[in-house]
C-alpha cells in the first residue's frame, strides 16, 4: 500500500437539536457541533491540526431557487464554520444543491488524496430549518437574521457541484418543480410497471416504509423515533393528509429538522502520524457518480434509472464485489419510489432481510436538505466498525432521481492501491437520447403517469399528467380541477388511461 496515497475515513459525528429543551442552534453552530463530535470519535484532540480542506454542504435557504429574507445570511459558510472551530484550512468549499453531494464529496476528495492533491479533508453539513422557521416567523422582515444567525467573515469559497435547476421552464408551468410533486409521478408509473391495483400497491408502499420507521425508532439521532404501521403511513387522516397522490404527509421527506453531520478523510500516512487508532479506519473500496437525463419529462420512462444501474455496476466492479457481498445498505429514501427504483436497479429485493436503511430514512430519521447522506455515511462507518469484515453500499441522489452517487465501504484494508473506476465522476447517461416534448399538443393520447395534488384541507386541487400522443410524441398536461374528475383520476384502475389532449389558455388539457 502506498500510504501517502491511500484515502481513508477516520472520524465522524452527528448532532440533533430537538425543539423540546433544545439549544436553538444556528446551522453553522450545528455543523461545528458535528465536527467536534468527529474529533471525539477519532480519539485525537488535534485532529484538525493540519487541515487542508473544509467543505460545508449548501444550506437549503442558499439554493438558487430559494428567495427569502434569510437567504445568504452567512456570506461564507465554510469560513464561518472554520472560525467557530478555530481552524485555518488551506481551502474552503461550499456546495450546490443536491442530495447526492455528501457521497460525491467523499468520492471526489478520496480521489484528490489518492492523486496527491490534498491530504486532510473535513466535510460538514447541517440544517436548522426547524429552529429557523420558529425564530423568523415565516420569514417576516421584522425578524431579519442577526447575532449568531448572520456572519460576513469575508472571502469567497470554492463552489462544488452542478448548479443547474432541477426542472425546465416547461415542467415548471405544470408544477413539476417540487420533490413532493415529482416523486409521486414515479410512484404511479411503478404501479403500472408492477401491474398492481391501487390498493395492492398502497399496501406494498406502506410495508416498505414501515420497516424504515422501525430503524428510526431505535436511532438516537432520528427526528421521529416512532415506529408506525403500514396503514398508518398510507391512509389519509386529520394528522396525515394527502400531499400528492399516492403520498400522504408521512411518506414525504421531512426537511424541517435541526440535524448536522461531519466526516473526516485523510491519507493512511496522515492517520498514522496523528495516532488515529486503526479500529477507526473505514475505507472506500468502490465509488461512482452519474446523472440520468436531466429533465424528468424527457426520460425514456418513469420507473427506471439507467444511471443508477450503470453506477452500481461500476462501483461494485471497482470494489471487486457484487451486490450479494454487501452486508448492509443505506438506500436514499426521500420517497418510496426512490427506494423501489434503486432496489430494482441494484438487484436488491424490496423486503431484503439485510435492511434498506441505516438511519431510518428521510421521512422519519429526517431529511436535512442536501446533507442527509452525510448522516448515512456516519451510520455506515459505525456499522462497518462493528462488522470489520463486512461491506456496505450507500447511494444518494439529487433533485428527482437526477444526480446519483455511490460508495462501497468496509474496514477491510484494500488489496491494492487506490485505482479510481474508469467511470467518469461526471458521466451524464442518456444525454443524447432525450425524449422530445410537444408544448402545444392536440389529439388522442395515452397517459404514462400522473399525480393529483391536494390542498391543506385534504381536498384534491389539481393534477399533473404526462402522456403520449398517437405519433409517439410526449406532452405534459393537466386535467379539469373538478374534484369528481380528480378523484376519478386517482382511483382509475386502468394502467394507462386513454383520452384527448388539447391546448387551452397556454396549457395542455387532458380529458378521459
Amino acid at each position: 500500500m502506498n500510504e501517502q496515497r491511500m484515502p481513508v475515513l477516520v472520524a465522524c459525528g452527528q448532532f440533533t437539536d430537538r425543539p423540546q429543551g433544545g439549544l436553538n442552534l444556528s446551522p453553522v453552530e450545528m455543523m461545528t457541533e458535528a465536527a467536534r463530535a468527529a474529533v471525539d470519535d477519532s480519539g485525537v484532540a488535534n485532529l484538525f491540526s493540519s487541515l487542508d480542506v473544509l467543505v460545508s454542504i449548501g444550506l437549503t435557504v442558499d439554493a438558487a431557487q430559494v428567495d427569502t429574507p434569510v437567504s445568504g445570511m452567512y456570506k461564507n459558510v465554510p469560513k464561518t464554520v472554520a472560525k467557530l472551530l478555530q481552524v485555518s484550512p488551506t481551502r474552503l468549499v461550499y456546495t450546490q444543491t443536491g442530495g447526492n453531494t455528501p457521497q460525491r464529496l467523499v468520492n471526489h476528495f478520496a480521489n484528490e488524496i489518492a492523486t496527491g492533491q490534498t491530504e486532510t479533508v473535513l466535510l460538514t453539513g447541517g440544517e436548522a430549518l426547524n429552529n429557523m422557521s420558529r425564530r423568523f416567523n415565516h420569514w417576516s422582515k421584522l425578524l431579519l437574521p442577526k447575532g449568531k444567525w448572520k456572519d460576513n467573515p469575508g472571502g469567497t469559497p470554492e463552489t462544488f457541484g452542478d448548479d443547474r435547476p432541477g426542472n425546465s421552464n416547461y415542467e415548471g408551468r405544470y408544477d413539476m418543480n417540487l420533490p413532493a410533486h415529482v416523486y409521486p409521478l414515479f410512484e404511479n408509473a411503478l404501479r403500472v410497471h408492477y401491474s398492481r391495483s391501487h390498493e395492492d400497491h398502497r399496501v406494498k408502499v406502506g410495508e416498505l416504509f414501515a420497516e424504515l420507521t422501525k430503524v428510526a425508532s431505535n436511532n438516537p439521532y432520528a427526528w421521529f423515533q416512532t415506529q408506525r404501521g403500514s396503514t398508518e403511513l398510507t391512509d389519509p387522516s386529520d394528522s396525515n393528509r394527502m400531499i400528492a397522490y399516492p403520498y400522504t404527509k408521512l411518506l414525504n421527506s421531512m426537511i424541517s429538522v435541526n440535524q448536522s453531520a461531519a466526516v473526516m478523510l485523510m491519507s493512511v500516512a496522515k492517520a498514522k502520524s496523528l495516532g488515529i487508532s486503526q479500529d477507526k479506519w473505514v475505507f472506500l473500496h468502490g465509488c461512482a457518480d452519474a446523472n440520468d437525463v436531466w429533465n424528468v419529462s424527457q426520460r425514456e420512462n418513469f420507473h427506471s434509472s439507467p444511471a443508477m444501474n450503470t453506477m452500481a455496476k461500476s462501483a461494485l466492479s471497482m470494489a471487486n464485489k457484487n451486490i450479494d457481498d454487501m452486508a448492509f445498505f443505506d438506500i436514499y429514501s426521500c420517497f418510496p419510489s426512490a427506494v423501489q427504483i434503486a432496489c430494482d436497479e441494484f438487484g436488491v429485493s424490496h423486503d431484503d432481510p439485510r435492511g434498506l436503511s441505516l438511519t431510518g430514512g428521510l421521512p422519519y430519521f429526517g431529511g436535512p436538505g442536501n446533507n442527509y447522506s452525510m448522516h448515512g455515511i456516519v451510520e455506515m462507518m459505525n456499522r462497518a466498525r462493528e462488522n470489520e469484515t463486512e461491506f456496505g453500499l450507500l447511494n444518494a441522489n439529487g433533485w428527482y432521481l437526477t444526480k446519483h452517487s455511490m460508495g462501497i465501504y468496509s474496514c477491510q484494508v484494500p488489496e491494492s492501491n487506490w485505482n479510481l473506476s474508469p467511470f467518469d465522476l461526471d458521466t451524464n447517461l442518456g444525454a443524447t437520447s432525450q425524449i422530445q416534448l410537444v408544448e402545444k399538443a392536440s389529439g388522442a393520447a395515452q397517459m404514462e403517469t400522473f399525480t393529483v395534488i391536494y390542498d391543506k384541507d385534504n381536498q384534491p386541487k389539481k393534477s399533473i399528467v404526462i402522456a403520449r400522443l398517437e405519433n409517439g410524441e410526449r406532452c405534459l398536461a393537466t386535467t379539469d380541477t373538478n374534484p369528481q374528475i380528480l378523484n376519478a383520476l386517482s382511483s382509475a384502475e386502468e394502467f394507462r388511461l386513454s383520452g384527448q389532449v388539447k391546448s387551452i389558455g397556454g396549457k395542455n388539457m387532458f380529458s378521459f
